[in-house]
């Protein structure tokens, strides 16, 4: 079967799934093998809970007509993301970068939404299933999608971009994040460049961060619409940035005032704005989507629970992003601040170094009190009377059990695998 034949029976069905438990009606059921599990083993489940068709690529597990057998259906899932890409014909814009890809996606998606039918990746559905599975979600009444992309090793990004063909890029920045994978810094700065390569060599459309001095050096012969806080010159040129607390920008002759902590947070809108002016959304609705926009999942959301102000940043953590996280924290105007902080994942033979540079970082420009959780950190600690260290949560649980916080501005940041936000049951 062709993968022409496939993408027939796939707009047939009401959507694409790779999990029984989420099985709807008419269903197009694609069954990847995991580390754990084989979903060809689920096949009969799915089309007994409503799918339409089931993809499998192991022979023994054929049922019927409504299976279709392939080679591997991992690269089906793929190849069929792509051919329904190419069929659709929409604008994509794609975006990667070390820190601020989700906020960011999210961002350009209610600016854009106000002129479009917009469709953008749910979640962090980044990485090689993730892209198929947000191409396959474009129908015939998307006229913009938007497909986040991330990596942790060379050639991924370059990958996903020969799935998602987008037509237009913009890479957040470059940082320090999965360092283990890509092999340390200018590993990442090689990797996530791949989306560069892409639209270059294809005559794409890239947009440009003019400040940070690695995209514009990158950048200077591109296709390229650009924002800037420094260069008049630019497509469009933020006028002036305030954070305290939350973002406020002032910029296309309207000020902004978002629901956003942080200048580490101020380009990630300022790329929105960008992006929306460059799709002539009116500057009104530019400002109203973003002032509306209200983050959670745990990225930077202000939380209050007794007296106590919370800074909630516990999706994820590398050292870039806890270094500007830290450094927002410290130049607010609040009494009574206080730092939880958890161990940052994917380091690799730099991990000790990083979390040691933080406690350093915190050691010589805060005098408030930090408490510092997981191995990492726990290794880097130091005599500080303001400092704790904790090997494990369940350590620093028992602390925050035994005290009574209040009338206190809280930063809580770490890793993923850290689940940090577990703090707040005892807040």
């Amino acid at each position: 079967m062709t993968i022409q034949n496939i993408h027939d029976l796939f707009l047939k069905c009401s959507k694409v799934s790779i999990d029984t438990r989420k099985i709807e009606p008419n269903s197009f059921f694609v069954a990847i093998k995991g580390e754990r599990f084989d979903a060809n083993t689920f096949a009969k489940e799915a089309l007994e809970k409503g799918a339409s068709y089931v993809v499998i690529d192991n022979a023994d597990y054929y049922i019927d007509d409504r299976t279709i057998l392939v080679e591997n259906s991992l690269a089906t899932l793929q190849e069929l993301a792509k051919f329904h890409r190419q069929y659709l014909k929409l604008p994509v814009i794609a975006l990667t970068g070390s820190n601020g890809k989700t906020t960011t996606k999210e961002l350009i998606n209610v600016v854009l939404s106000k002129k479009f039918n917009t469709k953008a990746t749910i979640g962090n559905l980044n990485n090689h299933i993730g892209v198929p599975l947000t191409l396959l979600s474009f129908t015939n009444k998307t006229k913009m999608g938007i497909v986040e992309m991330g990596a942790n090793h060379q050639k991924e990004i370059e990958f996903l971009c020969e799935i998602a063909q987008p037509d237009y890029g913009y890479i957040t920045n470059f940082g320090k994040a999965h360092l283990e994978g890509f092999g340390g810094v200018e590993g990442v700065i090689k990797g996530k460049s791949e989306m560069y390569a892409y639209l270059k060599s294809n005559d794409k459309s890239v947009f440009v961060n003019l400040d940070d001095e690695i995209q514009n050096h990158k950048t200077i012969d591109f296709n390229r619409i650009t924002f800037s806080q420094n260069n008049q010159s630019a497509s469009v040129f933020i006028k002036d940035v305030t954070a305290n607390l939350f973002v406020k920008i002032e910029t296309l002759g309207v000020e902004i005032n978002s629901h956003l902590i942080g200048f580490y947070n101020a380009n990630n809108i300022n790329a929105a704005i960008t992006i929306g002016n460059h799709f002539e959304v009116p500057t009104g609705d530019i400002k109203a989507a973003i002032e509306d926009y209200i983050p959670e999942n745990n990225r930077s959301q202000l939380l209050k629970k007794g007296s106590n102000e919370i800074i909630l940043d516990a999706y994820n953590a590398n050292p870039s992003s806890m270094m500007v996280a830290l450094e927002n924290f410290i130049q607010l105007d609040k009494r009574n601040k206080y730092i939880i902080i958890g161990d940052m994942y994917e380091l690799g033979v730099e991990s000790l170094a990083e979390h040691k540079a933080i406690v350093d970082f915190l050691d010589q420009n805060s005098s408030f009190e930090c408490h510092f959780v997981g191995k990492d950190f726990f290794a880097n600690g130091i005599q500080n009377e303001h400092f704790h260290f904790y090997n494990t949560f369940e350590e620093f649980a028992q602390y925050l059990s035994s005290v009574k916080l209040e009338n206190r501005t809280l930063l809580i940041k770490g890793s993923r695998g850290m689940a940090l936000e577990r703090a707040l049951e005892f807040l």
